[in-house]
């Protein structure tokens, strides 16, 4: 695959690496707040760009809706990060990634889940922009 395939893929490997650590360290059982704390320190340390809990607003039809999404992190200016703590990801929950895809107007995202006993995670790469 090569890189227009499978973009920000260095990028990902990185975030993706610091989520490891996050979880060998930590294992799983904690509440998903203790994981978006620990990984942003680890971001830090690897020298990883990030905004936490970054807003974006929601258009429909033109309109500006009052609900803002936040997405957990947002690295390299690019790559949507979601968290979870759960026993098990479902499909849900890469659905709510691909939406706010659509409403950053982003093109990666990246799924983690730290409540299995080894990281779980997912990239989510839309084929083209939505604006």
């Amino acid at each position: 695959m090569n890189h227009k395939e499978f973009p920000l893929k260095d990028e990902t490997y990185r975030i993706i690496g610091a989520a490891m650590e996050v979880h060998k360290q930590l294992g799983c059982g904690f509440l998903e707040a203790v994981y978006q704390e620990a990984l942003e320190h680890e971001f830090h340390l690897k020298e990883i760009p990030y905004e936490r809990e970054k807003q974006f607003t929601i258009e429909y039809k033109g309109h500006t809706l009052k609900k803002n999404y936040f997405a957990d992190f947002v690295c390299f200016n690019f790559v949507i990060i979601e968290l979870k703590a759960l026993s098990a990801l479902t499909s849900e929950h890469e659905s709510q990634v691909f939406n706010y895809l659509k409403a950053s107007n982003t093109k990666v995202g990246l799924l983690i889940n730290f409540g299995e006993k080894s990281l779980r995670y997912k990239r989510i790469v839309t084929n083209h922009y939505f604006k």
